[in-house]
Formats: C-alpha cells, sequence, structure tokens
C-alpha cells in the first residue's frame, strides 16, 4: 500500500454526544458511528420523509488512494461459509492489529529473515492457515506496511525470545488468540499472562555475518560439483593426432538458481561455461538445463577450485554445505537431508554440521546397491532446519519452504514477563493474505475489523466511515492473479469486510469493474449488500446467474425505518432492500436475507422481516449476533449512550450473556451465534420461523467448473 502521510492523532477528539448527520459515530475516538449528507440517489429514504435539511456543515468522504500488490485474500475461518475474498475498500473496515518493534525478525518464504521494519508490499513471507485439525504454515504476502507510534511493552519468553509490542497487538497461545495487555475499563479481552505459552518454533537466531566472497564461493563449487557434477579427462589415442585427450565438465540441474550460482562463481574465477538444454520436459520428466565446458585448462581450473583444504572452516564451509544441498539434499515432511555415497562427501558434512553447533545423525540406506546411499540427517525440528538455511544459505529457495508443516508449541515459548516500555515507539504494522505471519519465531495475528484506521493514524470511528481507501488497480491485479497458470477457481466473496456496494462505489465502479471481470471469465462470486447500488450492476449478474455462477445477499436487520436510520445511517431503508430483493428475484437471481446483527432489546422483529423477505423473494436466510471487537465495543456502548441510554445497560447486560460475561469472545464456536441462553433463544427463534416460512430448504450450489483464463486486457473472446 501507499504510505499514508499524516500527522499523530491524538488519542481521543471529544465532541458532544449527540447525533451527527448521516454517519454512526459520534466521535473521533480511536472509534467509530455518525451522519453526512448524500448524493441523490434512490435509497429509499425520501418516501420516508427522512431527507431533512442539514444543519451546520456536512462532514465529507475523502477517498485514499492505494496501488494492491495483491487482491484475492484467504482465510481459514471454520464459521464462514468462503475462503476468499476480495474487498475493493478498505474505508469500512479490513483491518490490521500489527504494532510490532522494526527489529523485530519476519519468516520469509524462503526461510531466511528481514526486519519488520523493512518489509515491503508485495514481499513473500510465512503464515499459518488451519487445515483439518492442524495449524500449517503456508506461503502468504504482504498487503500493507505501514508506521505508528504507540505505548509499547516487552514481551519476554523462556527461551530468550524478546518481543517488543503494543498492548494492542495479538499472539497465537495455546489457549488461543490474546492480547499483550488487559483492555481498558468497561470492555473485556483475552489477554497474556506468564501462564501462557506461545505457539511456533521459539528465537529466530539472525543470519550469520559472512559474504559470499572467494572461500564461500570454492566451498559451494566443491560441495555442489562433488554432489551432482561430471569432471574427468579421458585419454585416447587417435591416428593423425598428437594427443586425443578429451576433457568434460558437466553441471545438470532442475533447479536453475543452483545452476545460476555456479556458473556465475566460476565466471568469477575466470572460467567460462555454456548454457544447454539438458533433457525436455515431458509428461513424466521435468525439465534440466545444464552447464558445461571442455576447454582442458577450464577442466584444471575446476579440479583445482574443488580439491578438499587442510581445514574444513570459515565462509569455504559455509559454502560447501549451501552446495551439497543444493545438489544433493532435500527439506520434506520435515526433515533436512543430505544424501551421498562418497564416505568423504559424508564425513565433511557431518564434521562441518557438527562444528556448527547442529545435532546430526549419518543413516545408511537400507537398499542393497554397489554403493549404497547414506544420508546425513539435521535433528532439533524446524527452529534448527531454519538456522541451517541461514548458516549457510542455500541457493535453491523450493527447498527451503516450510509449507505443510504443522504448527507447534516448542519447548521454551512460556510467557515470562510483560514490562511496559517508558515511552511511546515507532511500531510498524502489516496486513497479509492469510491474517498472520511469524515474528521473532511466533505467530503474530492480522486482524480483521473496523480498528484498522487506528494503525494508519485514523481514527476507527468518523475517519472510518469518512476516510475510505480504495484500490484504484484492483482489475488489473485480479486479472493477473486470475491469469496464473498455478491458479485454480473457488467461490470468492466480493465485500467481506466493508460493503462493496458502499456510496463510493457510484462514483468509483470498482466493485463492478471486479464483476466485469468475474462475467468474462466466468468465474463463481458472492456478495452480501445492504445498497440499492447492486441494481445498477444487473447487466452483469442476471446471466451470471442464469449459468449458476452467482448468488446475492441482502442484509436487513430490522424493518424498524427509526431504528435503521441510527444503526445504519447511510445504508438503504428497510423497504428499499425488500424492493432490492424483489427485483434480483425478478431477474431471476437467487437472493437470500441476512439478518446482521441481532441486538437484544433493539432488533426484535426476526419473524417479521423473514416473512417480508420471502415474499419479496428471498429463498434463504441466515443471521448472527453484535459482534463487538476491540475498538468496535467502546463506539457500541457510545451509540447507545446517544440514542437509547434507558436501555444501554440491558443491552450490554444481554451482549454479556452470549459472550460468556464479555464484551466479545472471539471463538470460532460460538462468535457468529454466541452462546448461553440468550443466545439459545435467538437461534430457536430464527430456526422456527425460517422452517415455517420455508427457508433453506434448497442449497445454491454455484458452478465453479466454468472458469476460463481471462485474456489480455482488452482483449475480447472468440466465441
Amino acid at each position: 500500500m501507499n504510505s499514508i502521510e499524516s500527522e499523530p492523532a491524538p488519542d481521543e477528539i471529544r465532541i458532544p454526544l449527540e447525533a451527527i448527520k448521516g454517519r454512526g459515530a459520534a466521535t473521533w475516538l480511536p472509534n467509530r458511528f455518525e451522519r453526512d449528507a448524500r448524493q441523490a440517489f434512490d435509497d429509499g429514504w425520501e418516501t420516508q420523509g427522512e431527507r431533512e435539511a442539514e444543519t451546520g456543515e456536512p462532514l465529507r468522504t475523502e477517498v485514499i488512494w492505494e496501488d494492491a500488490r495483491t487482491i484475492i485474500s484467504s482465510n481459514d475461518s471454520p464459521d464462514v461459509y468462503f475462503d476468499r475474498s476480495i474487498n475493493p475498500y478498505r474505508g469500512c473496515e479490513h483491518g490490521c492489529v500489527y504494532c510490532l518493534d522494526g527489529e523485530t525478525l519476519i519468516l520469509m518464504a524462503d526461510g531466511t529473515t528481514k526486519a519488520l521494519g523493512d518489509l515491503r508490499v508485495g514481499d513473500s513471507i510465512v503464515g499459518t492457515r488451519r487445515e483439518g485439525h492442524y495449524r500449517r504454515y503456508v506461503q502468504t504476502a504482504v498487503l500493507a506496511h505501514w508506521k505508528t507510534r504507540k505505548p509499547s511493552f516487552r514481551i519476554q519468553l523462556a527461551d530468550g525470545t524478546s518481543l517488543t509490542a503494543s498492548g494492542d497487538h495479538r499472539f497465537l497461545t495455546e489457549r488461543g488468540w490474546k492480547f499483550v495487555t488487559r483492555a481498558e475499563p468497561g470492555s473485556q479481552r483475552p489477554y497474556l499472562t506468564t501462564a501462557n505459552s506461545l505457539m511456533g518454533f521459539g528465537k529466530i537466531t539472525p543470519a550469520a555475518d559472512f559474504e559470499r566472497g572467494p572461500d564461500y564461493r570454492r566451498g559451494y563449487l566443491c560441495g555442489v560439483i562433488r554432489g551432482d557434477g561430471h569432471l574427468k579427462s579421458y585419454r585416447y589415442e587417435r591416428a593423425g593426432r598428437a594427443s586425443g585427450d578429451q576433457h568434460r565438465f558437466r553441471l545438470a540441474m532442475t533447479d536453475g538458481a543452483a545452476l545460476d550460482r555456479t556458473a556465475k562463481f566460476l565466471g568469477d574465477f575466470g572460467i567460462a561455461t555454456q548454457r544447454f538444454l539438458f533433457q525436455a520436459e515431458t509428461e513424466t520428466l521435468q525439465r534440466i538445463e545444464a552447464i558445461r565446458t571442455s576447454a582442458r585448462q577450464a577442466i584444471e581450473a575446476i579440479s583445482h577450485l574443488i580439491q578438499w583444504p587442510d581445514r574444513h572452516e570459515g565462509d569455504w564451509s559455509r559454502g560447501f554445505l549451501a552446495g551439497i544441498f543444493d545438489s544433493e539434499g532435500s527439506y520434506s515432511s520435515g526433515t533436512v537431508r543430505i544424501a551421498n555415497s562418497d564416505d568423504q562427501v559424508i564425513g565433511v558434512t557431518h564434521s562441518i554440521l557438527r562444528a556448527f553447533g547442529f545435532d546430526v545423525v549419518t543413516e545408511v540406506s537400507s537398499q542393497i546397491r554397489e554403493k549404497r546411499m547414506k544420508y546425513v540427517r539435521v535433528r532439533g525440528g524446524l527452529r534448527e532446519h531454519l538456522r541451517f538455511f541461514r548458516t549457510c544459505d542455500p541457493a535453491i529457495a523450493r527447498k527451503r519452504d516450510i509449507s505443510g508443516q504443522a504448527v507447534k508449541s516448542g519447548a521454551g515459548l512460556d510467557v515470562v514477563a510483560i514490562d511496559p516500555l517508558d515511552a511511546k515507539r515507532d511500531l510498524f504494522d502489516i496486513t497479509t493474505g492469510t491474517g498472520d505471519f511469524i515474528a521473532n519465531g511466533v505467530i503474530s495475528h492480522n486482524c480483521y475489523a473496523r480498528p484498522t484506521h487506528s494503525y494508519l493514524n485514523l481514527s476507527p470511528g468518523l475517519d472510518f466511515e469518512t476516510k475510505i481507501i480504495a484500490k484504484r488497480n484492483i482489475a488489473q491485479v485480479l486479472r493477473a492473479e486470475l491469469s496464473r497458470r498455478s491458479y485454480e477457481p473457488k467461490l470468492i466473496a466480493i465485500g467481506t469486510a466493508t460493503d462493496c456496494y458502499q456510496p463510493v462505489e457510484r462514483e468509483l465502479r470498482l466493485t463492478r469493474a471486479v464483476i466485469e471481470l468475474f462475467h468474462e471469465t466466468r468465474h463463481a462470486f458472492g456478495l452480501v449488500t445492504k445498497s440499492s447500488g447492486v441494481e445498477r450492476d444487473l447487466d452483469l449478474i442476471a446471466p451470471m446467474a442464469a449459468q449458476g455462477l452467482t448468488a446475492i445477499n441482502v442484509t436487513i436487520t430490522t424493518l424498524d425505518a427509526e431504528l435503521t436510520r441510527k444503526l445504519e445511517p447511510r445504508a438503504a431503508a428497510p423497504h428499499r432492500r425488500l424492493r432490492i430483493l424483489r427485483t434480483l428475484a425478478e431477474n431471476g437471481i437467487p437472493c437470500g436475507v441476512s439478518l446482521a446483527p441481532q441486538i437484544p432489546f433493539l432488533t426484535d422483529d426476526m419473524e417479521q422481516v423473514l416473512e417480508a423477505a420471502w415474499d419479496a423473494g428471498a429463498r434463504s436466510a441466515f443471521y448472527h449476533v453484535i459482534r463487538l471487537p476491540w475498538e468496535v465495543s467502546p463506539l457500541f456502548r457510545q451509540w447507545l449512550e446517544v440514542h437509547y441510554p434507558q436501555r444501554a445497560d440491558r443491552v450490554m447486560a444481554r451482549i454479556h450473556d452470549m459472550r460468556g460475561g464479555k464484551d466479545y469472545d472471539s471463538n470460532f464456536a460460538t462468535r457468529m451465534k454466541g452462546s448461553g441462553p440468550w443466545a439459545q433463544l435467538i437461534a430457536q427463534r430464527f430456526e422456527k420461523a425460517a422452517r415455517r416460512i420455508g427457508f433453506n430448504r434448497e442449497r445454491v450450489v454455484l458452478d465453479q467448473t466454468a472458469f476460463r483464463r481471462p485474456g489480455a486486457p482488452g482483449q475480447g473472446a472468440l466465441f
């Protein structure tokens, strides 16, 4: 993301608690809710007599452009229907609570590390994703990166790992995600104590300070050529020639990175080689390229370069490990192994690893051959494997990929101290595709809510509603992602973090650009909206629905226009949303109704909403109870104080009943529907009414097999 430069905002700007026209927030508290003038369009409020004359200067919406590197985000939340999503806008959400010291080491996709402050948008790093019963490491990308200034804390772990983070940062523990510190008075959240243990592999040893100088290069060439090269001179008697000797050097490899490094290092010593195709790719065989030379002087020089030194130490040893691993090493199923049948190669490898402090064992293959294969295996788990990569720096990134390995809580990750630091510090934040990342060897969280604006030095209150961050290059980047040969089509949900048809969409048309590309590629998608803006795109949505490629949900929290005007001041009126459903149904588009959020003592007309939605054409329905994570909690309390002060205590008491005595519980099993008697009562009401009316009898299954890769921009289809 392009950096957003602004002066640090005060902790809270207070104004009198009263409703502000067109918005939900009443303050710029690091929070939300307020009102503003709208452009002329049919949102239904005109017919309700609600287009009052505005008094005072209206708050205007500001669009902040960003150039996104990636568009499709993934998640592994078991309580949502999608695992891929696209959000054209961040002005109404898509948050992250990444606040760590800039020197924190972040695990990169190739097994190396980089300081958090040095990361850039588009960098490939390691995150995690839940797969079945396990959370596993996967590759992901940095989607946004910025700096903020906050009070900070130092977290010390038993293995010596030290992390500097804000109190709002979250880490994965053996008991789930927890913030660094306790919440402010009036709000509750899980926080770290010395009884917790973090998840990950622990302390990351900084990369060894070495250069790829002459000694490293000699070591690398010795390892890679002795491991996989062919180097020999042949003597022949040839009639009419003084000498028929033939000299051959060849190194063939499937990975170009190691071949490139070998050719460069040989070139550094004045030895030229030729690149050629050794084996063409077939259905069963990989493409293999090679380098070679037949010059006698070159063969003699290479033979001299790869001679064993008197002592194996320093940069030569690092280079040798990198070379032998590139040629004969493997990293799969969480095991680092180096194989060879030459006893001296195995012996040197073993001794060098021991000299660097690795716990290694040499094993002999059980297969009976003329020369039995031997294996040197590095023990100690993921932390030691990553230290091996940093110790010698192999060239082949594929062999350094930890994707697929299960996340474990390693020994020594117990929290031993959490201490506040004296002053505010510059901290860095990122957003990633998986929602997390690996910081100093432990798993750190990427939040998904309104608080994002806090971490851009903007308020998650009125700034969240008035400063909209728009991805202006969304169509170009999405086209590139869909064009990749490795891309596999899967249902994509549009606007999961914010309404993709919020008011700025009428001018910016970013959502339409996404749907146009899905129409071109026959890609299945779904969306949920509160806006009549979806009707603008019926020319694209209706034909896609006829092909089984899309379904639309409309949110109707209540039919109470007065409550809706206060709760969702810039969304369409309830009767207008019913008309949206009717229009969708009349155009043959499968549509449903979302009754989210359900708020105790406020949204009490669930049955009436379901009946009206059915009459309008909706055939599926679902609901969520209100969720109050992080800064949203004090915002909602403030909103209650402004609009429903007499009911505020009762509402919050019932929310606590559904959230285990807290404002919010992030447990995947209960965060959407809640728990306890009140949550059960809401569930029973919904299920009884939905069954009686006829909802959810047939599940809409979208076609994910019709996808065709996009052409170049502006290129039409032939058929």
